[in-house]
């Protein structure tokens, strides 16, 4: 059984069967142990310190117009209140508790109480989601929230479109040919740094079909033994990352795409000892790496690779 990525296990309860019980969402929003959990330009409330954690404000904090369903989206119950999410709209981060900062998630979340770190991954995620459905995508009128702000529906009454929080599903795959690993890179990276092959699944295609098709695409390897390992929420800004392993049938490298600047093939020896520097280890990816790795190394993946994080201009 593999160890549960960052982002994810059962860190909330939803409750999902009480989205549409009004009275029941009034008593919550009239909570005083009710809590919400707030955004300001897609970056998370953090109280900083050495160890730093997750700073949630009473609903009296939030603008009392927006105390309702239509500026706040109900996450669920998270350690014995209701949170909700809310994202401030101002131009410059407003003035809040002492000692508490917006932060990016991911440059925080491998340090963030795990279910902390879930929590504010699934009110960015469904924020983001918020932004863009204010109008309706099939008529253009303006929506209004539903369901405790999980269904946004289109305000014309000859319409009526419903829309729903979505998810980006999309593959990312360990290629090995036994005592080699395929990483690429993209040209955006830092120097060094490679990693695991992805790309986003195409309407009518299946994930194992997505994942033959993208590791050929980017590399030109075909592959076959294709088995599931994990998955994670990647709220940067609405994907959910489908973890696979796979067995390269061929070897020979090109880059049909495009989409990298470079791929190569990598021994346990030459990952330890280069420069190569892996994955952030808050992603799947360096999950799928350390799982290759780690089975044929006397020496784990994190004790060499484990302190890389995101670049901070990202």
């Amino acid at each position: 059984m593999h160890a549960r990525n960052i982002f994810t296990g059962p860190y909330l309860d939803r409750a999902a069967h009480l989205r549409d019980d009004a009275d029941w969402l009034a008593g919550a929003l009239a909570d005083t142990a009710s809590r919400v959990v707030p955004l300001w330009n897609s970056r998370s409330l953090i109280v900083e310190g050495d160890e730093p954690h997750a700073a949630f404000l009473s609903l009296s904090q939030i603008p009392e117009a927006q105390r309702n369903a239509d500026g706040l989206i109900l996450l669920g119950r998270f350690g014995g209140s209701f949170m909700f999410a809310y994202e401030f709209d101002t131009p410059t981060a407003p003035l809040l508790e002492p000692g508490t900062c917006f932060e990016d998630l991911r440059m925080l979340a491998a340090r963030l109480p795990s279910d902390e770190a879930g929590l504010l991954s699934y009110a960015r995620a469904i924020l983001f989601w918020r932004r863009r459905t204010r109008f309706c995508g099939t008529c253009g009128a303006p929506t209004v929230a539903v369901r405790a702000g999980h269904v946004m529906v289109c305000t014309n009454a000859g319409c009526r479109h419903q829309q729903f929080p979505r998810l980006d599903p999309a593959i990312i795959v360990l290629i090995s040919d036994g005592e080699r690993a395929l990483l690429g890179r993209q040209a955006s990276w830092p120097v060094g740094r490679y990693s695991t092959i992805a790309g986003f699944v195409e309407p009518g295609e299946s994930l194992e079909d997505a994942v033959i098709r993208e590791v050929f695409e980017e590399t030109g390897i075909e592959v076959t033994d294709i088995e599931y390992h994990s998955s994670q929420p990647w709220p940067f800004p609405s994907s959910l990352m489908l973890g696979f392993t796979a067995r390269a049938s061929t070897t020979q490298i090109h880059l049909l795409d495009q989409e990298l600047e470079d791929a190569r093939w990598f021994t346990r020896a030459e990952f330890a000892g280069s420069k190569t520097i892996a994955p952030p280890s808050v992603s799947i990816s360096f999950r799928l790496i350390e799982h290759w790795f780690d089975a044929g190394w006397d020496q784990p993946l994190r004790a060499i690779h484990g302190g890389s994080s995101w670049p901070s201009s990202r």
